[in-house]
């Protein structure tokens, strides 16, 4: 199912990289989280109104406007980004703007940027989990990703799933373009020494429970964090860890397994999202010498062995052409994902026939999102289940 020839795995490798470098926008002023000027919006034009938490290894942007670059820095940068999304919003899309010039109605908007130094970032964080009952979700992003994708991705997934928390972005310095892999895995390795100090700075602003989404190479730079909890005899942050997801894991089967043997079984199964169908991954694997990464595996039972649930969503339909980003981008994921986030439903890691109802009850009620019949198939080490979606 997996295995491609070599001369057809490169083909698909160049289509992927010609699809990757359209993927950022273009124009002078793609990249600029903060526009020049905002057209005027009526507050029925806007569905919701987020402050996201970051905390970043980026160097600061040349252009102010930007707000981080590509660039590593020498001290982790704290701010809060408060941002709105339009009225007009479709489940898992991100309207982002282009131009210089900031409409609310229509796209993301970035309304400010506040800026802290480490003991003020922990008091905000402190104010807003308590006013969320301790619960912190924390993202971090994959290869290829500007700060402003970065941004913009993570209110999207705040938003479509209705998350109640402390939203928290921790962007490293991911230089995005298609060119810089090997730029990207060296700075997603020395973002894991500031992703553990991040965490244990939820835990010490007062988090009750640290939820984790790692997308993409994101899933390196978490991994290593994880493993360095494990070495410190924290690996569960005094007990305050909640779920992990691990949507499309970029690494190397081999070191995910030497990972989760340095971690250990989790208290609570980690969840591998993947997808057989993983365009994005093609890169990784040549790049490898055709050796699997984890988000593209196909043997679900051995990596369930380690302590994990997988969730193979390779039928799944996906909003962006690499079907890379399902975990965000499919409605149907990122509302159930949002259930268990906020403490309601049936995790992705529940395999009985609750969650089936659950899937059957969210895609009636999203309606013309899922346009036709798919399988969830779920991986324990106990157990296979296919879950239907749509049809």
């Amino acid at each position: 199912m997996y295995g491609h020839a070599r001369p057809f795995l490169w083909l698909h490798v160049l289509l992927v990289v010609a699809a990757l470098s359209g993927c950022g926008g273009g124009g002078r002023h793609a990249h600029e989280l903060l526009k020049e000027t905002s057209v005027p919006a009526a507050a029925g034009a806007i569905a919701g109104k987020h402050d996201i938490f970051v905390a970043t290894t980026r160097s600061a942007a040349s252009d102010k406007r930007e707000v981080y670059s590509g660039g590593r820095a020498a001290e982790l940068g704290l701010v809060k980004i408060g941002i709105t999304v339009p009225a007009i919003h479709k489940i898992g899309a991100i309207e982002r703007p282009s131009g210089k010039k900031a409409n609310p109605a229509k796209f993301f908007t970035a309304t400010s940027v506040t800026a802290y130094d480490p003991e003020s970032f922990k008091a905000a964080l402190r104010a807003d989990l308590a006013r969320h009952d301790g619960r912190a979700l924390i993202f971090i992003h994959g290869f290829n990703t500007r700060f402003d994708d970065a941004v913009y991705r993570m209110t999207q997934l705040v938003h479509d799933a209705d998350y109640q928390g402390t939203p928290v972005l921790f962007s490293w310095a991911s230089a995005g373009s298609i060119t810089d892999y090997f730029y990207d895995t060296n700075s997603a390795t020395i973002a894991r020494d500031r992703l553990e100090a991040t965490l244990r700075m939820l835990v010490a602003a007062g988090a009750k429970r640290v939820d984790i989404i790692a997308h993409s190479m994101g899933n390196w730079v978490t991994m290593e964090a994880l493993r360095q909890l494990a070495i410190t005899h924290d690996k569960d942050l005094d007990g305050r860890l909640g779920d992990v997801l691990l949507a499309s894991p970029d690494i190397d089967i081999d070191v995910f397994k030497s990972q989760m043997a340095r971690y250990g079984k989790p208290r609570k199964p980690f969840v591998v999202m993947l997808s057989g169908d993983d365009r994005a991954l093609l890169i990784s694997r040549l790049l490898a010498g055709n050796k699997p990464r984890v988000g593209d595996y196909g043997d679900a039972k051995d990596l369930a062995q380690l302590g994990v649930v997988v969730v193979n969503v390779s039928a799944i339909a996906s909003g962006d052409r690499l079907n890379h980003s399902k975990f965000a981008d499919n409605p149907v994921l990122v509302r159930l994902l949002g259930q268990r986030l906020n403490g309601s439903g049936d995790s992705l890691a529940t395999s009985n026939e609750q969650f089936s109802d659950k899937v059957g009850q969210l895609t009636a009620g999203i309606g013309g999102v899922v346009t036709k019949a798919a399988d969830i198939i779920i991986t324990t080490p106990l157990k296979v289940v296919t879950i239907a979606v749509g049809g």
